[in-house]
């Protein structure tokens, strides 16, 4: 085994270190089991940890982090208490140990608080929990070992990007990270004009719900890019036409999304700044 990879393998005695198991930790834990990872190889920091997983035979679960450096750390805990948290994390790090922070908001500069060593910011969405996530990740101080190592863990809750900048983690937020609220205010929008129209409320509804998951399903499934997917519904003069001829030909919804995005971008920012 090269020194690379050595620095990165997880094992009883540098274990996985989760710190925080609520929903996007314990998404990440579920992920983790589910593909195979041993329990004995993870230790679960959590002063109150819930659920069925938490009883899973092997796994350790201790209310504070024990002072025997793991090879990897992934911090699950909500970013307001992230300061309390990362003095007693420290215990468990070292130079080698990879650091993941699923939190939004906390920047490199903040982990730089558990000294030395690789660290991993990353931006995960609420779509993890069923394991349709996308992530969107940035390194710094890591080595390839480092990074497959951190891709193979977050790859356990949907999909993974890197991007070389942190800067880019704010855009990224804007899309992925908040995303999942504009697709669901989109279902609203959709059955509210439904009901306008004269369909009965939970029959807009459901109509609006399962017509935004089809379609998600055929996105996923099909080789084919958005744009082709919209002009295969899209027949010359029909109904499809006439509603795009408001959404798409006068730019208006891109106009929208693009004030929508911008804001949501400058607003991570200005979070990242008072981090």
């Amino acid at each position: 085994m090269s020194s690379s990879s050595a620095r990165s393998a997880i094992t009883p005695e540098r274990p996985l270190v989760l710190v925080g198991a609520g929903k996007m930790g314990g998404a990440l834990l579920e992920g983790w089991l589910s593909a195979g990872r041993a329990p004995q190889t993870i230790l679960v920091v959590d002063p109150d940890p819930v659920g069925p997983l938490m009883k899973t035979d092997g796994l350790r679960v201790v209310a504070e982090p024990p002072a025997t450096p793991g090879a990897a750390v992934v911090l699950a805990v909500k970013p307001q208490v992230m300061g309390e948290v990362l003095p007693a994390v420290k215990r468990v790090c070292d130079e080698a140990t990879v650091v993941i922070s699923v939190a939004a908001g906390t920047t490199i500069a903040t982990l730089e608080a558990l000294g030395p060593g690789p660290k991993v910011r990353t931006i995960p969405n609420t779509p993890s929990a069923v394991g349709k996530g996308m992530t969107v990740a940035v390194a710094v101080d890591a080595q390839e070992a480092d990074i497959a190592l951190a891709d193979d863990l977050l790859k356990a809750v949907g999909l993974v990007r890197w991007v070389d900048r942190e800067e880019l983690i704010d855009p990224a937020t804007a899309v992925s990270g908040s995303g999942p609220a504009y697709v669901f205010h989109l279902v609203e929008a959709l059955a509210e004009a439904g009901i306008k129209q004269g369909l009965p409320k939970d029959v807009a509804e459901v109509i609006a719900r399962q017509t935004i998951i089809g379609a998600g399903a055929l996105l996923e499934a099909s080789a084919l890019d958005p744009g082709t997917l919209r002009q295969n519904v899209t027949s010359p003069g029909g109904t499809t036409a006439a509603a795009l001829g408001i959404l798409a030909d006068s730019g208006a919804l891109r106009d929208l999304m693009g004030r929508a995005v911008d804001a949501a971008t400058r607003r991570s920012r200005e979070l990242g700044a008072a981090d």
